[in-house]
């Protein structure tokens, strides 16, 4: 199943159930100078989640376009991107923890077709401190729910991630952990929970790609090890409690805030730990792997950052960003030419943004006419600032082994900020412009 019908499928899903689809929001949020881009799909919903009407109602659904600038560095494994889609289903007060376990759990079975012996849960252990109790309620929804399947839920307290990493699986399906990892709240854990806020419990869903994916160096394979085993594909939170000068205290209105990844749900489906694979990401992949001659196989991390770059710059585009040297156009003019520079490992050095980007925009016109109605601008903008750039990089790189033969190889502090200064070069970038040059 493509991530294109897995996108359809949600939003229909969950419009039959009695939610309103509801547009994605720009990734530039309107009247919140706190942030530069819309991070999570919950984000554009925080004034309803604590308490503010909707104009759509109490039951709401779609698809929100997502970037994490603090993510670029990250950026070559095979499950990170800065640009993401959050499927992301609310109630304001509607339903709760049965409601929304079940069916979260049949889109993932009946609908998308995932193996239910390769998903596995986290639910929150509890705090006895604070007077808030073990999550039951949602382990045993849990529990109904894979019986239904034919498969019985052992229950597993691992408390910390760090537990884990000794303890292993121990044959659980169900794991609870402690609040680093199975609370929300706007300040994270429980003790950073401001006062007056809505916060609770989530119920986290991890798919399990197998033993042969699990990195040993980790230790023991458990749901919320980064080992490689298990990726994350959605996670149910559930506001049910205030935090106040006494303590945590029971809402009267209870809300459910999910978000789950497109991409990795996409690639849950195709069974790959590699989300660079699926429909939304491969035809990238595959027109670099024309345009360089070389293989993906060889060069991942090269056609990693390129494909990701790109698509978080194309959709910024359309969301009205331009390249500068501040805010919002300095994170597009930094994932731009870093493309660029993975571009020139894999030997392209014409312009190129003219054949990819359209190869991108053509994998979200048919979802997003907003795409489809920018889609020449967009081309142009991104064109423009590849030109701007190119010239800059040959300048440059000029200078480079004018230095490199003068100091005999070697480069010092000064002539870093040199190129920076004098050439325009992003300070992170001075390294690799060097490795690939000379």
């Amino acid at each position: 199943m493509t991530a294109e019908e897995i996108r359809r499928k949600y939003l229909s899903f969950f419009e039959t159930r009695g939610h309103a689809i509801i547009p994605r929001a720009s990734l530039v949020p309107h009247n919140d100078p706190t942030t530069l881009f819309t991070g999570s799909g919950m984000q554009p919903l925080l004034p309803y989640l604590l308490g503010e009407p909707h104009p759509h109602g109490v039951k709401l659904v779609d698809s929100q376009t997502c970037l994490r600038a603090q993510d670029i560095d990250d950026i070559g494994d095979n499950r990170h991107t800065t640009f993401f889609e959050m499927l992301g289903n609310w109630s304001l007060g509607d339903y709760f923890k049965a409601e929304q376990i079940r069916w979260f759990f049949e889109f993932l079975t009946d609908e998308v077709g995932l193996d239910p012996e390769k998903i596995y849960v986290s639910c929150f252990i509890g705090d006895e401190k604070n007077g808030i109790p073990r999550d039951d309620e949602a382990a045993q929804v849990w529990q109904a729910l894979f019986q239904e399947k034919g498969m019985e839920a052992h229950i597993v307290e691992l408390d910390t991630a760090e537990n884990g990493d000794k303890k292993g699986m121990q044959g659980g399906r169900i794991f609870f952990y402690n609040d680093a990892e199975n609370w929300w709240s706007r300040g994270g854990g429980l003790t950073s929970t401001p006062i007056g806020d809505p916060c609770g419990p989530d119920s986290e869903v991890f798919y399990d790609f197998g033993e042969s994916a699990h990195d040993a160096t980790y230790g023991e394979p458990h749901p919320a090890s980064d080992s490689g085993r298990f990726m994350e594909i959605g996670n149910q939170v559930f506001m049910q409690y205030k935090r106040t000068k006494k303590g945590f205290e029971p809402l009267e209105k209870k809300n459910v805030d999910f978000g789950g990844g497109l991409e990795r749900i996409a690639a849950a489906a195709i069974d790959s730990p590699d989300v660079f694979k699926i429909s939304l990401m491969y035809p990238i992949i595959q027109k670099l792997e024309v345009m360089s001659q070389k293989k993906y196989e060889q060069h991942t991390e090269a056609m990693r950052v390129i494909a990701d770059h790109l698509r978080a710059a194309t959709f910024m585009a359309v969301d009205g960003v331009t390249p500068s040297n501040k805010t919002q156009g300095y994170v597009m003019r930094r994932l731009i030419r870093r493309a660029m520079v993975k571009a020139l490992e894999l030997g392209i050095e014409q312009n190129f943004l003219s054949e990819v980007v359209p190869v991108i925009a053509d994998l979200y016109h048919n979802d997003y006419p907003e795409v489809a109605d920018n889609r020449e601008k967009v081309i142009a903008l991104l064109v423009k600032e590849e030109k701007a750039f190119r010239q800059t990089l040959r300048k440059g790189l000029r200078e480079l082994k004018k230095i490199y033969a003068k100091n005999n190889g070697v480069f010092t502090g000064e002539d870093l900020f040199v190129l920076y200064d004098t050439y325009g070069y992003p300070k992170e970038l001075s390294q690799e412009m060097i490795l690939i040059s000379l």
